[in-house]
């Protein structure tokens, strides 16, 4: 199972590779499947590649759930 989170892009350069950070961890990825890419923007990315843009309002709630989540104690089956 593969969970999708996202992640803003901070820097991209002149060949479409760009620095996506997913909450203090960066990748470089490629940007070049996407449609007017730009510092700021929250993408999806898997295999190396950022799929699509997402909602900057979405993308924050999701990172916050996603944060809550983890941060939950574990609970005993």
């Amino acid at each position: 199972m593969c969970v999708a989170v996202p992640g803003k892009i901070v820097a991209i350069d002149e060949s479409l590779m760009a620095t996506v950070d997913f909450g203090g961890s960066s990748r470089d990825v490629s940007v070049s499947l996407l449609n007017s890419p730009a510092v700021g923007d929250y993408v999806i990315v898997h295999a190396g590649f950022a799929l699509h843009k997402v909602d900057p309002k979405e993308a924050e709630q999701t990172i916050e759930l996603m944060a809550s989540i983890l941060n939950e104690p574990s609970r005993p089956e």
